[in-house]
């Protein structure tokens, strides 16, 4: 039923049918979801193909986040990013350092030494009081920015939901909209991201240096859209890292820290990077674009170990927590 997109070093990435969850009988959509928790158990990551958002609407909003990225930098600078608490806005080059680090001296340390070189704007939930989204202006290439944004996030939403139901399928929870309650106000994070043509020889002269550090993500699922131009690798078994190869008309899939803490760590919140592509007889790398939807469960949801991950013998792991509290402390390690 399935295959691996990627499979070396001790890991692998299966390449999951998402169809026969969403429209097949009930013992295809079992054996979907099996296939599915297994791949969160075991690797923390999966791309799915088969998707509910057609590879038009894909290609529209992929074409309208790069004209976002052609204002000009005073333009962009504009919308900045503000605060973790509102989580929205634009960063420029620099502004974020993705790493598993925690003190913020370190982080400085690394940032300054090693600068993420990619740039964003973050979306969220429309309407939310005090956390307003920065638009651009609609005008020329940016007419229909807004709409199109937005309908991309409920859709994203839409296929979050579907996955935490392929999950508590999976799990054998007695009611498969088991998480529907904490995934139904779209506390979710839509992220366009622009990863400059950068000189071969950069990475080069400062061997530390990536698109994007090696981290794990804060909440329960993240769905990304790739490009063709690689460069995103999942840390494996051995320690090393191993490339997530882009497949036309899928989305990765991983699984984040809250989903792993949520799930007494039966599911694996697994690490990755986004680094320099891979080589050819090129000196400079072409852009790089993807977008990112960071799903969380709502952010006023007190999360504790799902029911079927503990028993007498394996006590939870974890405290329960508040999901908007955790993701606030986490995102302020980060910017």
């Amino acid at each position: 039923m399935e295959k691996a997109a990627v499979k070396s070093e001790g890991l692998t990435i299966p390449l999951i049918d998402f169809s026969t969850f969403l429209n097949g009988n009930p013992e295809q959509r079992k054996e979907t979801a099996k296939a599915i928790l297994h791949g969160f158990q075991t690797a923390g990551f999966i791309y799915l193909k088969g998707l509910p958002i057609t590879p038009e609407t894909r290609k529209h909003v992929f074409n309208t986040s790069a004209k976002y990225f052609r204002l000009p930098t005073e333009t962009k600078m504009s919308h900045c990013w503000t605060s973790p608490e509102a989580n929205r806005g634009y960063s420029a080059p620099g502004r974020e350092k993705t790493t598993q680090l925690t003190d913020m001296e370190e982080v400085k340390k690394l940032r300054d030494a090693a600068p993420d070189m990619k740039e964003s704007l973050e979306i969220g939930r429309e309407g939310v009081p005090d956390h307003p989204n920065h638009w651009p202006e609609e005008e020329g290439e940016l007419i229909g920015f807004k709409q199109t944004m937005l309908d991309f996030h409920d859709q994203c939403k839409a296929m979050h939901t579907e996955v935490m139901r392929a999950i508590a399928v999976g799990m054998g929870l007695d009611n498969e909209r088991f998480f529907d309650s904490y995934t139904d106000a779209g506390d979710n994070t839509l992220r366009l991201l622009h990863y400059p043509e950068v000189r071969k020889d950069v990475f080069t002269i400062n061997p530390g240096q990536v698109r994007a550090g090696a981290h794990s993500d804060y909440g329960s699922i993240t769905l990304l859209f790739q490009d063709k131009r690689g460069g995103l690798q999942v840390r494996s078994p051995t320690g090393s890292f191993v490339d997530a190869t882009p497949i036309e008309d899928t989305v990765v899939v991983n699984a984040g820290d809250l989903l792993a803490r949520w799930s007494n760590d039966t599911i694996k919140s697994t690490v990755h990077r986004v680094v320099e592509p891979p080589s050819g007889e090129v000196e400079v790398y072409p852009a790089r674009y993807s977008i990112a939807y960071f799903c969380n469960p709502n952010f006023k949801s007190h999360i504790e170990a799902i029911p079927g991950t503990f028993t007498a013998e394996t006590e939870k792991k974890y405290q329960g927590i508040n999901s908007g509290q955790y993701l606030v402390q986490r995102l302020g390690a980060t910017y």
